[in-house]
């Protein structure tokens, strides 16, 4: 009887320690996994907190290739009308070819402003009549026909220039070659070939554009309707080949202009921009008369 209560008392001790070990492991176990779920809790929580300050100061160092939503204007006109001088308050529609070049729509001592509205900002250009008549007049009578709004820089080379006016976004105006007609602007001064000093050309200048071949031959007699901004570091090619004609200047939102030359190509290039800058409107002010 003795040895069968001794027997009896080890199983019961043996079942006693097999119960405290199994419940030191499973309280051993329950505190590794608290463990666990508080490390990833945390570690979640910083992600969450740390994501939103990333994304609001990641910056592009490249310019997007996608494009500008297009906006909405007028369609192209593909009949060809006398040019008659439009109301200050600008045309009802929108006329893009004419017969043969404007006459006579503004006075010759007159000072204008021209606001561009773009996809990248606004900047202003003044024109003094008196510096080239013929080109201030004729993109007074441009503008208020609408002939700028919804087209968009089609030429844009880094360090030299931005380049626009052209409907067709071409550059040759299209096989109607708008806007249907090319004028004698004024020549560069015969000195811009003979002096260093003073330059013709400087940052900002506003700028004729034509279909000069020869950089040696001024060819003002092409003047059209296209149209280039001398960016930083332009002037000094120009001032080798001076044969455009110089009617304005930017007198405001020169960064915009500059932010414009950003999308463009290097001088190696074609011209064509990484991305479609438009301008949205043109808008002329008589400033004096």
């Amino acid at each position: 009887m003795r040895a069968q209560k001794q027997s009896v008392l080890q199983r019961q001790r043996k079942r006693r320690q097999t119960l405290r070990r199994t419940l030191t492991f499973a309280a051993l176990a329950a505190v590794i996994v608290l463990i666990v779920v508080l490390i990833q809790t945390s570690g979640s929580g910083k992600k969450k907190t740390a994501a939103p300050s990333h994304n609001s100061t990641t910056t592009t160092t490249t310019p997007p290739t996608s494009t500008f939503p297009v906006p909405t204007t007028q369609a192209l006109t593909t009949v060809a009308v006398a040019p008659a001088c439009p109301p200050a308050s600008g045309a009802s529609k929108r006329v893009v070819l004419f017969t043969h070049a404007p006459g006579d729509c503004i006075r010759k001592t007159s000072l204008w402003d021209a606001t561009f509205e773009t996809s990248l900002g606004s900047f202003v250009v003044e024109m003094p009549a008196a510096q080239s008549y013929a080109a201030v007049n004729n993109f007074v009578f441009l503008a208020l026909y609408h002939y700028y709004d919804g087209t968009f820089f089609h030429r844009v080379i880094k360090g030299f220039v931005v380049q626009g006016g052209d409907p067709t976004g071409t550059g040759s105006g299209g096989p109607l070659h708008y806007p249907g007609y090319s004028f004698t602007g004024n020549y560069p001064p015969a000195s811009c070939k003979t002096k260093v000093t003073p330059a013709c050309y400087h940052t900002g200048d506003f700028v004729m554009a034509n279909s000069n071949s020869n950089p040696q031959v001024q060819n003002a007699s092409t003047d059209a309707s296209q149209f280039f901004i001398v960016l930083p570091g332009g002037a000094a090619t120009l001032n080798a080949e001076p044969t455009y004609t110089i009617f304005g200047k930017v007198i405001s939102g020169m960064p915009v202009v500059e932010k414009i030359g950003s999308y463009g190509t290097p001088s190696s290039g074609s011209g064509t921009p990484t991305a479609k800058i438009y301008v949205l409107k043109v808008t002329v002010r008589q400033v004096k008369a």
